[in-house]
């Protein structure tokens, strides 16, 4: 399958099949897409908790309750659940660790490569840190970035995918302990296989055509 078949077929999945599991070599591949997400000079301001097991989806669980009580069945019924987290602090030692990180992979040809990407990141980085101060919406917007990165990806594995919004972030970041490591919760992805009655996928994908929102110049 290409990639616009890919993308044609995806449709968000609101009936998961309890039965079907993603397989362990499988999600190693679903953990590489994660890893691989792009964002803006390679800043990587997340981190993703993925919960396999019926305990750990049930904790997740806790944050889709009252008006959020219509995505507790996805959560629970799904293979796996992923839980996108944002960073909520950008500090130098964080970028240098990145610095370090790419210098260690082999990515700057010499010193002067290396001082102007030091520029960069620390540039791009001080503009929303100190200027704009809007770093941590910044950083939520890669974290947006890797979610479509991984959505189109999973469906390129043949994988389902449900993207939710709708859950307490307060209590999930409470259960996960997110705010003591330095993150809160963005978005939860449920992957796995749709249920055969999931009445989502024989409906029609609806987009606005190219000309409504596609400018050529």
């Amino acid at each position: 399958m290409n990639i616009i078949d890919s993308a044609e077929n995806r449709s968000a999945s609101k009936r998961f099949d309890p039965e079907r599991k993603i397989d362990s070599e499988l999600m190693k591949k679903v953990e590489e897409l994660l890893r691989l997400s792009p964002s803006s000079v390679n800043l990587q301001p997340w981190h993703y908790i993925i919960a396999g097991t019926e305990k750990g989806k049930e904790l997740i669980a806790e944050a889709a309750e009252g008006s959020y009580a219509y995505n507790k069945s996805k959560i629970l019924n799904a293979s796996h659940v992923v839980v996108f987290c944002t960073k909520t602090d950008l500090d130098d030692s964080y970028l240098e660790l990145l610095m370090d990180t790419e210098d260690k992979d082999g990515r700057f040809k010499d010193t002067n490569a290396k001082e102007m990407q030091h520029d960069v990141k620390f540039g791009f980085s001080d503009r929303h840190r100190v200027t704009f101060k809007d770093h941590i919406a910044w950083m939520k917007n890669q974290v947006y970035i890797s979610a479509g990165f991984f959505l189109l990806g999973a469906a390129s594995l043949g994988i389902d995918t449900c993207p939710m919004e709708g859950f307490d972030r307060k209590i999930l970041n409470k259960v996960l302990g997110l705010a003591e490591k330095g993150y809160e919760s963005a978005v939860i992805i449920a992957i796995g296989y749709r249920s055969s009655d999931d009445f989502n996928a024989s409906l029609p994908k609806s987009r606005l055509p190219a000309e409504s929102v596609i400018t050529r110049i």
